[in-house]
């Protein structure tokens, strides 16, 4: 799991709430025509902007990887390969089949790699496979991006409307406060959901749509190495060029100046 998305979420509510219960109580704060305007309004405006076949993918993938972290690190995925390349040394292509990782795209390589696939087939299909799932991540991450965008918008839409609704009733001071109310959710309502909720969840996926392409890329590699019976060692250091100059040495291991 990744903690710290679930904990900003729990936090940014904590705060609003307490906001909430220190000048008055929650039904202040209730408006069922602002939920319509900016909830209805931001889902309307999303299916213009975006196929069906993107909303189905784009939104559940992302809402799952805002809220985990990947199996295994970019270290972990050098060390892991290093430890395969050395037992497809010793005991050859067969000597895989045993193998076991809890990286499901690291899994399916050395499965290929064990079941004697050509170079080429290999390559083409890691990468066709990594590609469909970054497209999908960067769908979800500009699904969750738009949501956010739009969501202010149609806060101020909902405002304009309360507003209009109020200066149209000014004869009767009964409904003054309402249409004020409503016009003013609308706008906290949209802010809220832009800023707390949407936004925030379509920078971290962009995050880990990049650690992503990183890992997935690193494991294309070093999956290549092993089938074209390359050295542990070799495999090592060549997949250590895709960490940063800090991560490449273990630790308690000197770096070099």
């Amino acid at each position: 799991m990744d903690i710290m998305t679930g904990a900003g979420l729990a936090f940014g509510m904590l705060v609003v709430a307490m906001m909430i219960f220190m000048g008055g109580d929650l039904h202040m704060f209730v408006s069922e025509h602002a939920m319509i305007i900016i909830f209805g309004g931001s889902i309307a405006a999303t299916m213009i902007r975006f196929p069906l076949g993107a909303i189905l993918h784009g939104l559940p993938l992302g809402a799952k990887f805002a809220f985990t972290m990947s199996r295994l690190s970019a270290r972990d995925l050098v060390d892991e390969l290093a430890r395969i390349a050395e037992i497809a040394r010793k005991q050859g292509p067969v000597g895989l089949e045993k193998v076991e990782t809890n990286e499901p795209f690291l899994a399916k390589g050395i499965r290929f790699v064990a079941d004697g696939y050509d170079l080429e087939f290999i390559r083409d299909n890691l990468e066709r496979d990594r590609d469909n799932f970054l497209m999908h991540l960067d769908e979800g991450s500009k699904i969750y991006r738009a949501i956010g965008d739009c969501a202010p918008a149609f806060g101020m839409i909902g405002t304009l409307i309360g507003m209009v609704q109020m200066f149209a009733n000014m004869t009767d001071p009964s409904k003054l406060g309402p249409f004020m109310a409503t016009a003013l959710l609308a706008t906290l309502y949209g802010a809220l959901v832009a800023n707390l909720f949407c936004l925030p969840i379509a920078d971290k996926l962009h995050g880990k749509l990049l650690d992503e392409e990183t890992n997935r890329t690193l494991i294309i590699d070093g999956i290549l190495m092993i089938r074209d019976s390359k050295s542990p060692a070799l495999v090592r250091e060549m997949l250590l060029a895709y960490l940063p100059e800090k991560h490449r040495h273990e630790e308690g291991e000197p770096v070099p100046a």
